[in-house]
């Protein structure tokens, strides 16, 4: 079989994709060289440009551009007064498409995990503090997942925030347990976003 290690470093790469092995990487390769100025040229542009300008914000976790603002942070002109915490930028996606929640986001990163126990400085919850009192928050929703990590995470966030005067919710019900954001339908989502409570 024919190796050559400029496709054999791609294969690895693209196989690190979620929901792709070496077979479907080796099918994507050869439509990139089967189109090279369609797709390829493209890509490569994009990629570069991406990996160049695209940042997470260090204050509230979304994707920015280097060259502005992040317009999570400094969307005044609505005057939100509603933060929902999340663990990934794709559980914010869903959120977005389903237009249920109009408000600020918080993105953390991921959760507090009892194995990694200096993990809670990387989740941006300094900021969160932050935010809350710089931008009258009235309220912070709590749409970690249903998963062991994911309370843990929501009820240690309830904790730091207790001595500010601001509501803590959590999505309802709707959300199974063991759930993830990203993989709820939006039926789903806006009856977890509808019913939300307070923690107790």
């Amino acid at each position: 079989m024919q190796t050559l290690d400029e496709i054999d470093n791609l294969v690895k790469i693209i196989s690190k994709l979620p929901g792709l092995g070496p077979k479907s990487a080796k099918r994507i390769i050869l439509k990139l060289i089967n189109n090279r100025s369609e797709i390829l040229q493209p890509l490569s542009k994009y990629l570069l440009e991406f990996y160049d300008h695209i940042i997470r914000c260090p204050y509230c976790g979304t994707l920015k551009s280097k060259k502005i603002n992040c317009s999570n942070c400094e969307n005044n002109k609505q005057k939100l007064n509603k933060i929902c915490v999340i663990e990934t930028i794709s559980d914010q996606w869903s959120i977005e498409s389903s237009n249920i929640f109009k408000g600020y986001f918080h993105i953390l990163g991921g959760t507090i995990s009892s194995i990694k126990k200096n993990q809670k400085k990387d989740l941006l919850l300094d900021s969160l503090v932050d935010r809350v009192k710089k931008n009258n928050i009235d309220e912070v929703i709590l749409a970690t997942s249903a998963t062991v990590e994911g309370q843990t995470t929501a009820f240690y966030i309830k904790d730091i925030l207790k001595d500010l005067n601001v509501k803590i919710t959590k999505l309802a019900q709707g959300l199974p347990v063991g759930g993830e954001i990203e993989n709820l339908d939006d039926g789903t989502l806006f009856s977890a976003f509808k019913n939300r409570s307070n923690i107790d």
